[in-house]
């Protein structure tokens, strides 16, 4: 299927839909809006460099989600939207499966936002994704003035900021990529509503009344050691993101490590399927290729050895102690160490492990150095590989060229 075209059908549809009176008349669930959401899919894809089928899937839904508001009606606008996408796709030809992972991302724009799979994570962060924007104050005005426009009648400023506050607060990223890019510009929106609402509510800090100041005594003096304490106890948010992107960037390192491993054992697995079906039968007619054959079948075998070897797990043995967990030697976050386990020992241990900042932090670290061993001997084997597999078919073809050039002569 080419998708490209699909959404160039697609991306034509729809905007000749938005022209149309009705929809053309919204202040926020417009062609605007819409382009805007395409755009935040099209970007969340590029970053996580998803194929034709799956960015079809996604700017697919984008397009489409907000096209239920034609009826005039917010509620239910998500299900006409996913109706409206169906309908289209399945006239022009497009397979069932897709046709359902699209719905399914329009419908889990339902708020409260419910994403079942990666996908519709990425079409709900990028339906709210100015709540991460500097942009943010305006589109919620415009959301504002559609309200108001539907309602047909002014919405009292105050009841708007507290619904947006709520609204706010109850979300969250669901993409790794949206919550590193947006959240910290989303929680200074937030704070902002807040600060607007404290002013217009009236409520102001009274000044400190002239008084006698208290004796600084031991018991009004804060320990410096408490405040210590204090701090270090925090989640550090910085921390975290960077455990969550090293995570991510040994997975994709991983990713790629296997799939490289895939290359070498597809094209040896032929050479050697080549080797053994046709120039084997004719080695005894000609007695002079045997050497470069089985140089060549040799080179093969030892590459597709150290490519399987690069991609063959190693379990441990499953279990921890007590004494692990009392200890902090264990780490829990890796599936190796536990899977002998019963439910209440490792209940019990992760319990401890999120009490105990130390703990938590240990593990992860622990597991991020773990992968990063496990991605060195990857990369170590293949590079044999490749190196055994690019000297031996230069050598194996030259033996090749010499065999035939002496068997003239």
């Amino acid at each position: 299927m080419n998708y490209n075209h699909r959404l160039d059908k697609v991306r034509h549809h729809v905007r000749h839909f938005f022209g149309t009176k009705e929809l053309a008349q919204l202040s926020y669930h417009n062609l605007a809006h819409t382009e805007a959401v395409v755009a935040n899919a099209v970007r969340i894809a590029d970053h996580y460099q998803l194929d034709d089928k799956e960015t079809f899937i996604v700017v697919t839904a984008a397009w489409f989600h907000d096209t239920g508001y034609s009826s005039g009606q917010a509620a239910g606008h998500e299900q006409r939207g996913a109706a409206m996408a169906a309908e289209f796709l399945l006239a022009e030809g497009v397979d069932e499966h897709i046709i359902s992972e699209v719905e399914g991302c329009i419908l889990a724009t339902i708020w409260p936002q419910n994403p079942q799979n990666f996908l519709q994570e990425v079409v709900c962060d990028a339906d709210v994704f100015h709540f991460g924007t500097q942009e943010f104050p305006e589109w919620n005005k415009l959301v504002r003035k559609e309200a108001e426009q539907r309602a047909g009648k002014k919405i009292d400023k105050a009841q708007w900021r507290k619904s947006a506050i709520a609204l706010l607060e109850s979300h969250t990223f669901h993409t790794d990529y949206c919550r590193d890019l947006l959240s910290k510009q989303k929680q200074k929106n937030l704070e902002k509503l807040k600060e607007k609402e404290q002013e217009t509510s009236g409520i102001v800090e009274e000044p400190v009344r002239k008084a006698a100041p208290e004796p600084l005594t031991s018991d009004t003096t804060p320990d410096v050691s408490d405040i210590k304490k204090q701090k270090s106890d925090r989640p550090d948010k910085g921390i975290e993101t960077m455990f969550r992107i090293s995570s991510n960037n040994h997975q994709r390192l991983s990713d790629m490590a296997d799939n490289k491993a895939h290359i070498m054992i597809t094209t040896t697995s032929i050479i050697i399927s080549v080797l053994l079906s046709v120039l084997i039968r004719k080695l005894e007619d000609n007695t002079y290729l045997i050497v470069p054959t089985m140089l060549l079948l040799t080179v093969c075998m030892v590459t597709m050895v150290f490519s399987i070897l690069s991609t063959r797990p190693t379990i441990p043995h499953g279990t921890f102690t007590q004494e692990d967990i009392d200890t902090k030697n264990v780490n829990l976050l890796f599936f190796g160490n536990f899977y002998r386990m019963s439910y209440q020992d490792y209940s019990s241990g992760m319990q401890r492990m999120m009490n105990d900042r130390e703990f938590l932090y240990g593990s992860l670290t622990k597991d991020v150095y773990s992968q990063g061993v496990v991605l060195g001997r990857k990369y170590r084997l293949l590079r044999v590989a490749y190196n055994v597999f690019m000297f031996g078919i230069v050598i194996s073809v030259i033996a090749f060229v010499l065999a035939s050039a002496l068997f003239e002569h």
